[in-house]
C-alpha cells in the first residue's frame, strides 16, 4: 500500500527523532448546542515520547491534554484505525474510555455518510502535489469533510446526545506546525450540506518561504477547490477587530468568506516533534460564504455559528 495515497492512516513511524502526527475529529450536536473536538496523535522529539489525546469544548473553550506511554499507541497499517489507551479512533467513529483527574468521559459514537475528499493520481489530497514534497516541514490530509453522527458520550458525568448531529475528521503530520496561519472549518449548517476549509500558511521552501494556501467548499454534491497548486490567488485576508475576511479566486469562480472570532481556548502545537507551543483554537466562531462564478452571478452562500478557527497574527503581516 502506497501511504501517500491514503493520508487518513497512520504514515509515520515511532523510531523518528523529531515527528508528530494528529488527527482532529469534530462533533456538533443537531441543536448546535454541544460542541467537542479530540485530537488523538504522537509526540516524538530528544527529550520525550508520547501519545496523547486533546480535548476541545467548543462552547466554553476549556481544553484538556492527557499524555499517554508511546508503547499505548497502535494503528492498523492498512486502514484507518488508531488506539490510545483504551480509546480507538477510527473513520467510522470513535469509542472513549478516558478517566484522568482533569475529566472523565466515555462513550461510543459512530458516523455514517461520510463525504471524502476526492483524490487524483497526482493529487492524493488536499496538499496536491505539494504531498510528494519530502522535506515538507508539515503535512494536511482531510478525511471527512461531512458526517452523520449517532450515539452519547458521559462527559464528567453530564450526559451529552450527538445523534443527527455532524462531524469532521482531518489531520496533520510532520515536525512542526507553521510560524504563522489562518485556519478555519465548518460543516454545520442548518439549511444545506455543506463544508468550508480554509488555511493560509508561511511555509518553509529550501532556505526562504512563500505563503501558501488549501482550501475548499463542498455544497450541492460538488466541491470547489481554491489552493496554491491550482492556480489560484489569495486576493484578500485581512483582520480588523474581531472579524477576518478572505476572498479567494480559481478556476471555479470567487469564494468570500467573512468569520466572526469567539471563544478560543488553549491547545497545544507541535514544534519539531515536541507539543510545547500554545495557541488559541475556537469552535464557536461564526462563519458565512459566498461562492461566485467568473460572470458575478452567485452560485452557493451559507452561514454557520459553530466554526472551528485558528488565528496566529503575525501571518497579516505578509499580506
Amino acid at each position: 500500500m502506497l501511504r501517500i495515497f491514503k493520508p487518513e492512516v497512520f504514515q509515520g513511524s515511532l523510531n523518528r527523532k523529531a515527528y508528530f502526527e494528529g488527527w482532529y475529529f469534530k462533533h456538533v450536536s443537531k441543536d448546535l448546542k454541544q460542541v467537542y473536538a479530540f485530537i488523538p496523535g504522537i509526540s516524538i522529539n530528544g527529550k520525550d515520547k508520547h501519545a496523547f489525546i486533546q480535548i476541545i469544548n467548543g462552547i466554553t473553550g476549556k481544553t484538556n491534554y492527557i499524555s499517554y506511554p508511546i508503547d499505548s499507541f497502535k494503528w492498523t497499517k492498512d486502514k484507518f484505525s488508531v488506539q490510545i489507551g483504551q480509546s480507538s479512533f477510527s473513520e467510522y467513529g470513535i469509542d472513549l474510555n478516558i478517566d484522568d483527574p482533569a475529566i472523565s468521559i466515555q462513550g461510543k459514537l459512530s458516523y455514517s455518510g461520510n463525504i471524502p475528499y476526492p483524490q487524483k493520481m497526482l493529487a492524493p489530497g488536499i496538499m496536491g502535489w505539494y504531498s510528494f514534497v519530502p522535506f515538507m516541514e508539515c503535512y494536511h490530509g482531510v478525511v471527512s469533510v461531512d458526517h452523520a453522527i449517532q450515539g452519547i458520550l458521559s462527559i464528567d458525568g453530564q450526559s451529552i446526545n450527538f445523534s443527527d448531529g455532524n462531524g469532521y475528521i482531518e489531520k496533520d503530520w510532520g515536525r512542526s506546525f507553521p510560524e504563522c496561519w489562518v485556519w478555519l472549518q465548518t460543516n454545520s449548517f442548518s439549511d444545506q450540506r455543506s463544508s468550508v476549509f480554509v488555511s493560509v500558511a508561511k511555509i518553509p521552501w529550501l532556505g526562504r518561504f512563500f505563503i501558501g494556501f488549501i482550501a475548499f467548499l463542498y455544497v450541492n454534491d460538488r466541491f470547489y477547490t481554491f489552493s496554491t497548486y491550482n492556480s489560484s490567488k489569495l486576493e484578500v485576508l485581512k483582520r480588523d477587530g474581531n472579524q477576518i475576511e478572505i476572498q479567494l479566486t480559481g478556476p471555479q469562480g470567487t469564494l468570500k468568506v467573512l468569520t466572526i472570532i469567539s471563544n478560543a481556548g488553549d491547545l497545544v502545537a507541535p514544534v519539531m516533534g515536541n507539543m510545547n507551543r500554545m495557541i488559541k483554537e475556537s469552535i464557536d466562531s461564526k462563519v458565512t460564504y459566498e461562492l461566485i462564478d467568473k460572470n458575478n452571478k452567485g452560485i452557493a452562500k451559507g452561514k454557520s455559528d459553530r466554526a472551528g478557527l485558528e488565528v496566529i497574527e503575525k501571518i497579516f503581516e505578509y499580506f
